[in-house]
C-alpha cells in the first residue's frame, strides 16, 4: 500500500532527527474512509516499518467521541483504552494504539505528524507563547492551552476543530499544543515537510540564535566521584551513570539562579524520562567534599520527593543520568539537554513557563506514560549474575578475550573492549550493539603496559557507565623459544605485557573499586586474571610466558590479601590450550607453527602433528573452549567467599595437589 510506505517514510524522516523526536516519542498516522493506521505506543519513529502501526476501524473508533465515561480521570482513561482496543482490526499483533488515536481520527487530513520540536517547544513553553503564535500564525492554525493529555485533550481539540470549521469551512493544518508539541496535517507528506519548514522559519526569525553545545572536558575528579555516586544510588540492583558536559550544560549549572531556569519540566515527555525534580550540586571542591555534599543533598532529595533523582548536575562534571541501563540513561541525557535548549529559546518569548504541580502529578501517575517509560527502557531476555554490571576485558578484540566479552554481553553485562587492535575492537562492538539489547558495548584503544593509557581507560569507562564491577585482565602475548633463541628484548616484552601489565591493570582498576566500596561496603567486585596452565606448571622452551604467568599467580594471591577488606575479590583462571583460537591456529604466527619451528614436539613434521600431540596430553581429549572458561569466571563472580585462587580449566591436564 503506497500510503503506508509514505507514512513510514515521513515517520522515519522526523523520527531520526533528535530536534523533533527524542526517546521514541512523537506520533504519526494515515487514514482513509474506513481505517486509520497510527504508530503503536512505545514504537520508535526512527526505525518504524509498516508493522509498527496499529490499524483501527474508524466506525468503532467514533464511539469514543459520543460515549459517556467515568468522572474519575484514571477510571475514565481505562474505559477509553478499552474502547480503543475494541476498534483494533487485528488484535493478534499485540500492538497498543496510541492514546492520541482519537485526536488523529478527528482531523480531516490523510497524514498527521505529531512531534515535539525543540525550537517550536521553545515558543510553546514560554510565557508569551499564545500571543506570539496568534501573531505569527493567524491563518490555518489553532492554539490549545495546556490540558491533561488523553481523553480530555481529545475533547478539547474536538471542540476547537468544530469551532474552526464553522468559521473556515475546513480543518486547520497546524495545531499548537501549549507545553507539549505540534500536530501538522496534510494530504501529502511533501506538504507536511513544507509546513514544518515554514513554521520553524517564522519562529527562527524571532530568536537570537541557537544554543551552543561545544563539548567540555569532564574534570578528572569524576574518576572517583562518579563511582561513589553510583554506589550511593545503587539499591537492590546496579545502576548506570552516563555523563555529558558541554557549554550549554555549563551555562545552566554555573549557579543556583541559572539552574532555576531548568529546575522543572516543560512537557510531559520530560516527566516520563527524567521525573519532575533534579539534583544540582553547586560545589566544585575536592572529590571528597563533592561526594559528601552530594550525599547530604541526596538524602534531603529522597526525603522530600520520595524518589531518587534521575538527573544530577555537578559543576566540573556536567549532566549525569541515572538509570537501570545505558539505553535509558542515554534517553535521560537527550531529553534533559532538550529541556535546556527549550529553556534557552523561551528567553526570546518572555521566559520559561514550567508545568504546574497538578499537571506534573497527573503525568507522573498516568498509566499510559508509565507504560511508555517501561517500553523505552527496552528489555533483555532473562537475567544473570552479571546483568547490567560493568566489565572491562583487556585483549578482547579476538581469541579468548573476544569470547569472554561476547558471552558477558549476551548475559546482559555492559562491556568495555580494551585492545590495541582498533579495527577488530570496533568491529566487535558494532556486532554486539547490533543485537539491540538494552546493555551496551564500547571500545577504547588500550596499551596495558602504559599507565596513562590505563588511566584513560578507567576514566572513559566511568564517564560512560558510572563505575566498574568486573575487570578481566586477559591481554597477553607469547613468544616461544629456548634459552639460546630467546633474545632479552623478547623476554622483556613478554614479561612487560603478561606480568607488569597485570599489575598496572589491577592498580588502576582497584582505585575505582575501592572508591565504590567506601560507599557501599556490602557490594562485591572482581579482578580476574586470565592466566594459563603454564602458570601452574613449567613449559618447555616457553619460559618467558610461563615465568610471567607464574608471577601473575603470585600477584593474584598478594592482591587478594590487600583488596578483600574492600570486598574486591581477585582470582586467576588458568585455561588449557585454546586450540581453536587464533593464538594457536593462525597459520603464520600461531603457536602450532611457532612450536613446530621451535622443535618443541620431537618428530613433528606438520602443524597437524603438533596439534595431535597437544590434544593427546589432555585427558578430556580436546582443547579448552571459551564456554569452559566462562563457567569458571561466572563461579568467581557469583560467590563471595573465594579469593586469591588459581583455578585450572584444563580438561584434567593439570591437577592440583
Amino acid at each position: 500500500m503506497k500510503e503506508l510506505k509514505n507514512l513510514v517514510e515521513i515517520s522515519q524522516f522526523y523520527g531520526k532527527q533528535k530536534s523533533y523526536v527524542i526517546a521514541g516519542g512523537g506520533n504519526t498516522s494515515f487514514k482513509n474512509n474506513d481505517h486509520i493506521w497510527i504508530k503503536a505506543s512505545g514504537t520508535s519513529l526512527a526505525t518504524i516499518d509498516v508493522n509498527g502501526f496499529v490499524q483501527l476501524d474508524r466506525v468503532k473508533l467514533k464511539k469514543i467521541s459520543t460515549a459517556t465515561y467515568s468522572e474519575n480521570p484514571f477510571e475514565r482513561e481505562r474505559e477509553v483504552k478499552d474502547d480503543l482496543y475494541a476498534a483494533i482490526v487485528n488484535k493478534e499483533t499485540g500492538l497498543r494504539p496510541s492514546v492520541e488515536t482519537s485526536m488523529h481520527d478527528a482531523i480531516n487530513y490523510q497524514y498527521i505528524v505529531h512531534t515535539h520540536p525543540t525550537l517550536i517547544n521553545g515558543l510553546l513553553c514560554a510565557k508569551k507563547s499564545k500571543q506570539v503564535v496568534v501573531e505569527l500564525f493567524p491563518e490555518n492554525a489553532i492554539y490549545i492551552e495546556y490540558i491533561d493529555p488523553g481523553y480530555t485533550l481529545f475533547k478539547k481539540i474536538e471542540l476547537e476543530l468544530n469551532e474552526y470549521r464553522k468559521k473556515h469551512n475546513s480543518d486547520p493544518q497546524v495545531i499548537f499544543l501549549e507545553n507539549h508539541g505540534i500536530f501538522v496535517s496534510a494530504d501529502s507528506i511533501d506538504e507536511i515537510k513544507q509546513l514544518y519548514t515554514e513554521i520553524e522559519s517564522k519562529i527562527k526569525n524571532h530568536t537570537s540564535g541557537d544554543p551552543v553545545t561545544d563539548e567540555i572536558k569532564i574534570d578528572e575528579k569524576a574518576r572517583i566521584i562518579l563511582p561513589a555516586i553510583k554506589m550511593l544510588m545503587t539499591g537492590e540492583s546496579p545502576v548506570i551513570l552516563k555523563t555529558r558536559y558541554n557549554t550549554l550544560i555549563e551555562k545552566y549549572i554555573a549557579s543556583h539562579d541559572a539552574f532555576f531556569k531548568i529546575s522543572l519540566p516543560f512537557t510531559p515527555d520530560i516527566i516520563v524520562y527524567c521525573k519532575a525534580k533534579y539534583l544540582h550540586v553547586e560545589i566544585n571542591g575536592t572529590s571528597e567534599s563533592v561526594i559528601e555534599r552530594f550525599k547530604s543533598q541526596l538524602e534531603r532529595f529522597k526525603n522530600e520527593f520520595k524518589y531518587a533523582p534521575k538527573v544530577i548536575l555537578i559543576k566540573g562534571i556536567g549532566l549525569i543520568a541515572v538509570e537501570e541501563n545505558p539505553r535509558a540513561a542515554e534517553n535521560v541525557l537527550d531529553v534533559y539537554e532538550d529541556l535546556m535548549k527549550i529553556s534557552y529559546y523561551t528567553e526570546n518569548f518572555g521566559g520559561p513557563r514550567f508545568m504546574t504541580r497538578d499537571q506534573i502529578d497527573f503525568i507522573d501517575t498516568w498509566e499510559v506514560e508509565n507504560y511508555r517509560r517501561k517500553v523505552s527502557k527496552g528489555t533483555n531476555a532473562g537475567s544473570s549474575t552479571v546483568a547490567n554490571k560493568i566489565a572491562i576485558v583487556t585483549g578482547a578484540a579476538q581469541g579468548f578475550g573476544e569470547g569472554i566479552a561476547t558471552t558477558l554481553f549476551e548475559k546482559n553485562a555492559n562491556v568495555v573492549i580494551a585492545d590495541l587492535n582498533e579495527a577488530k575492537g570496533v568491529e566487535l562492538v558494532e556486532k554486539l550493539n547490533s543485537l539491540n539489547l538494552k546493555n551496551k558495548a564500547i571500545f577504547f584503544k588500550t596499551d596495558v603496559t602504559n599507565p596513562e593509557s590505563l588511566k584513560n581507560l578507567m576514566f572513559q569507562t566511568v564517564t560512560e557507565f558510572g563505575g566498574l564491577d568486573i575487570f578481566i585482565s586477559n591481554a597477553g602475548v607469547l613468544k616461544a623459544g629456548s634459552l639460546e633463541e630467546m633474545e632479552p628484548e623478547s623476554f622483556e616484552f613478554v614479561t612487560r605485557v603478561n606480568y607488569t601489565g597485570y599489575y598496572l591493570c589491577a592498580r588502576y582498576a582497584s582505585e575505582i573499586l575501592k572508591a565504590q566500596a567506601k560507599y557501599k561496603n556490602d557490594y562485591f567486585t572482581d579482578i580476574i586474571q586470565i592466566n594459563s596452565k603454564s602458570g601452574l606448571k613449567g613449559s618447555n622452551k616457553n619460559f618467558a610466558y610461563a615465568g610471567g604467568k607464574f608471577g601473575g599467580i603470585g600477584l593474584t594471591q598478594s592482591f587478594a590479601l590487600e583488596l578483600m577488606p574492600h570486598k574486591i575479590k581477585v582470582n586467576s583462571i588458568c585455561p588449557g590450550n585454546l586450540f581453536e583460537g587464533p593464538l594457536w591456529s593462525d597459520p603464520k604466527n600461531g603457536l602450532f607453527i611457532q612450536y613446530l619451528n621451535a622443535g618443541k614436539v620431537p618428530g613433528a613434521k606438520t602443524i597437524e602433528d603438533v596439534k595431535r600431540y597437544y590434544e593427546s596430553q589432555v585427558p578430556a581429549g580436546r582443547g579448552c573452549r571459551v564456554e569452559d572458561v566462562m563457567k569458571a569466571i561466572f563461579y568467581v563472580i557469583d560467590q563471595e567467599y573465594e579469593t586469591g585462587q588459581a583455578i585450572p580449566v584444563t580438561g584434567g591436564q593439570i591437577m592440583l595437589n
